[in-house]
């Protein structure tokens, strides 16, 4: 038996809420695919390596500024909301900020490649460091949210979530240079502050103690100051929690309280030898 869809009341009332969700949250086009392409376009702009397209003279890069503001007004015409009234303006600013935002990955390339054992040359880690990509994307999106332009900021951060491994909100505060070595399972709060010269591993969290909306306005992500290394799977939590400068925080270490300068932080497992006699018996699991 065919169904009528007019007649079901279910169906119906689907589609009036589908349509009124539509019209309230409206978007002109796939707004999280356009914020992926312009985020690439714009990394294909300032790193040859990722470009098939040469740049030869100062007009031809002026002239692939004025394209990426264009494309960026577009971007915010996507939005709903009084966004679009400042579309210009913001695009505006953010261009002017370009050169600064270059800088700072330039910086952060350089950092990683000194650093790392590992690394052969910048080009490698420009091409090949999902840490660096995670940082790069990071620096676009904040200076957008610093700008107050809502959502894009956070849809180009999880792109880099998705494609790192890395998951750093563009409310965060990231010093120059900066290195997450090895990348997968970090995380970052909006409201961490991080200093200069700061190397995180695999796995760490700065994070907030607790989840309350009401706190949504507070600071609730740690400050790291200059110069400290922050080893895999350790966890730093609260928006008072200051780890200070050239501090060392081993791996595995649960920190919910403020560390001061100089210090170094290490989670010491027991190691236990025991003699062939004293071995135990294996526990043995009967279901």
């Amino acid at each position: 038996m065919k169904t009528n869809f007019y007649e079901n009341s279910k169906i119906l009332s689907f589609a009036e809420s589908l349509l009124s969700k539509r019209q309230t949250h409206n978007c002109t086009s796939a707004l999280k695919r356009k914020s992926v392409e312009y985020v690439n376009d714009l990394l294909d702009f300032l790193f040859p390596h990722f470009s098939e397209r040469i740049y030869y003279t100062e007009e031809d890069v002026i002239a692939k500024l004025q394209l990426l503001k264009r494309n960026l007004i577009n971007l915010i015409s996507m939005l709903n909301g009084d966004q679009k009234k400042n579309a210009d303006k913001t695009a505006e600013k953010f261009i002017g900020i370009i050169p600064d935002i270059h800088n700072k990955m330039w910086s952060d390339a350089e950092f990683i490649n000194s650093g790392d054992p590992a690394s052969e040359n910048i080009d490698e880690v420009i091409l090949a460091y999902p840490g660096f990509m995670a940082i790069a994307i990071y620096r676009i999106a904040h200076e957008l949210y610093e700008l107050g332009l809502p959502v894009i900021p956070r849809v180009f951060a999880e792109y880099a979530h998705q494609i790192t491994g890395v998951d750093i909100h563009p409310g965060a505060a990231i010093g120059t240079p900066f290195f997450i070595d090895h990348a997968t399972g970090v995380v970052i709060g909006e409201t961490t502050r991080i200093g200069n010269n700061v190397k995180i591993y695999q796995g760490v969290t700065l994070g907030a103690l607790s989840v309350d909306k009401k706190l949504s306005k507070k600071k609730r992500h740690p400050t790291i100051e200059d110069n400290v290394i922050i080893y895999a799977q350790a966890v730093i939590l609260g928006g008072e929690t200051i780890i200070g400068s050239n501090s060392v925080i081993g791996g595995n270490s649960w920190i919910t309280k403020s560390i001061p300068p100089n210090s170094v932080v290490n989670n010491n497992s027991q190691v236990r030898v025991r003699a062939a006699e004293q071995l135990e018996e294996p526990i043995n699991f009967s279901i």
